[in-house]
């Protein structure tokens, strides 16, 4: 039998997660805890789901979003330079180094000015395409991580986020696929 969603996902119970209000500093002790208390058999937290007061996700941040927020002239770019991993050479992004001064002061002072940074002002609000209903098929969460070219799903049952379907255990199951048909 194929494999649904809610079989491969990560429990909201077991995510880390923080409310809106949180700082940029308890967002990091959350996800250190959360990785802490994870399956070591499996493949630790990358990101962080942020709640409403009524206990909602509204947001998720991950990795990257941490990093962005430590340099705020990332935010001076706004659309006209999309942040993306496509079409730009060595050369370019170099050239975005200089112009916008871009980690130019110490870290310790980035990092120091960052700790009254709120979750709420880094979070990316998820899209209509990251969420997934916890009967869909992997086919189809395979489909929907690769053409949005997201590193995680919000694993729905009606209208209730149940859980997360992380790009990792997808792979992991995939692999456990390909090695079985030798």
């Amino acid at each position: 039998m194929d494999k649904t969603v809610g079989s491969l996902m990560v429990p909201l119970s077991e995510y880390a997660t923080v409310s809106e209000e949180a700082t940029l500093h308890e967002a990091v002790l959350a996800l250190e805890k959360a990785q802490a208390e994870f399956d070591q058999n499996r493949y630790r937290h990358r990101a962080i789901l942020v709640l409403a007061e009524d206990g909602r996700v509204v947001g998720k941040v991950g990795q990257l979003d941490i990093l962005r927020a430590l340099e705020p002239k990332y935010g001076e770019m706004g659309d006209q330079i999309p942040l993306t991993r496509f079409g730009y050479s060595r050369k370019f992004m170099s050239s975005l180094l200089e112009k916008f001064q871009l980690w130019e002061m110490p870290m310790h002072e980035i990092c120091r000015k960052s700790a009254g940074y709120k979750v709420r002002d880094m979070m990316q609000v998820p899209t209509e395409d990251e969420y997934i209903p916890e009967t869909a098929s992997l086919g189809e969460a395979i489909h929907t991580l690769v053409m949005g070219h997201h590193q995680s799903l919000l694993v729905t049952r009606a209208e209730t986020i149940v859980g997360v379907l992380r790009l990792t255990d997808v792979f992991k199951e995939m692999t456990q696929i390909i090695k079985a048909c030798e």
